[in-house]
């Protein structure tokens, strides 16, 4: 079994496409969504939930008014403010650091955990999608990620697929992190633009920091020939190889305002130019012994 992630430097470089893309392509594969803060690959794949699990993370004081004595202490030290001078909370403004707790001389305040987030394991057309959805203004997203990729790695391992395509979040955060841990491949996804260059050689960084194996892909790349050869100097430069490169093609647009994937188009340069990049990635790793699905236009 292989996990690919699929990531970007920044956001909306086309790296969910690309993931989306890959599902339609590939055979006997497990999907995860681990752009947990904004997640939208559901989007594409229309998943039918089969099971909902809450995810807890961090603490809320819970106040025990039988034995508080209202003395105070837990709003005069509390230097985020979180609770009140009615004694209430103010669960946005809480840190959890439980500093109420141990200042609470009557031993009237204890800590829970609090549901922060849902994950859901579903059923696509394209086979089994594990992903997630963290509340707004949520911590711990990096947690979640790492649910979702132990989760989608059990369900692979169950079903005896041969891939787990993971959708990462952009950047170079906490999620990120969790997304490229234990994987075989990340597959960066670089539009021509400055911005989008400088934040590929941070996320390229991070990956080879974890000993990740990076692979690139341009996206768009027509609509800047200029900044396509420097990010293609750039890669060769740093030997990474360049898996492919993706035009500019409404096709993507049209696909996406239906729900469907660029695969599920007729011919366009862009599904063209995808199912390339896949054949390529298959052939780089034959040697691991997996029977490899090629696809044909």
């Amino acid at each position: 079994m292989k996990q690919i992630v699929t990531i970007s430097g920044k956001g909306g470089t086309g790296k969910t496409i690309l993931t989306a893309a890959f599902s339609a392509i590939a055979k006997n594969h497990v999907m995860a969504d681990c752009d947990v803060d904004a997640a939208d690959l559901h989007l594409l794949l229309s998943p039918d939930i089969k099971e909902r699990h809450l995810f807890q993370s961090g603490l809320m004081p819970k106040l025990d008014r039988e034995r508080c004595s209202e003395c105070r202490q837990c709003v005069d030290h509390c230097r985020f403010h979180a609770i009140r001078d009615d004694l209430s909370l103010d669960p946005l403004a809480c840190e959890g650091c439980r500093f109420c707790e141990y200042v609470c001389p009557m031993q009237a305040i204890s800590m829970e955990k609090k549901n922060t987030g849902e994950w859901y394991l579903s059923e696509t057309r394209f086979g089994p999608l594990i992903h997630a959805r963290l509340g707004a203004g949520e911590e711990n997203s990096g947690k979640l990620v790492s649910l979702v990729r132990k989760e989608a790695k059990e369900t692979a391992l169950k079903q005896g697929a041969d891939w787990v395509l993971i959708d990462g979040s952009p950047g170079i955060g906490c999620p990120v992190i969790a997304s490229l841990s234990d994987v075989d491949y990340a597959v960066v996804v670089i539009e021509p633009s400055l911005s989008g260059l400088h934040d590929a050689g941070r996320v390229i960084e991070v990956a080879k920091h974890f000993g990740v194996k990076s692979l690139v892909v341009i996206n768009k790349y027509d609509l800047h020939q200029g900044l396509t050869t420097e990010i293609e100097r750039f890669c060769g430069n740093r030997k990474i190889p360049v898996l492919g490169k993706i035009p500019f093609d409404k096709a993507v647009v049209e696909m996406m305002g239906q729900a469907k994937t660029i695969m599920e188009t007729g011919k366009s340069e862009a599904k063209t130019a995808i199912i390339e990049i896949w054949n390529r990635l298959g052939k780089m790793i034959h040697s691991s012994g997996i029977k490899q699905s090629n696809a044909n236009a």
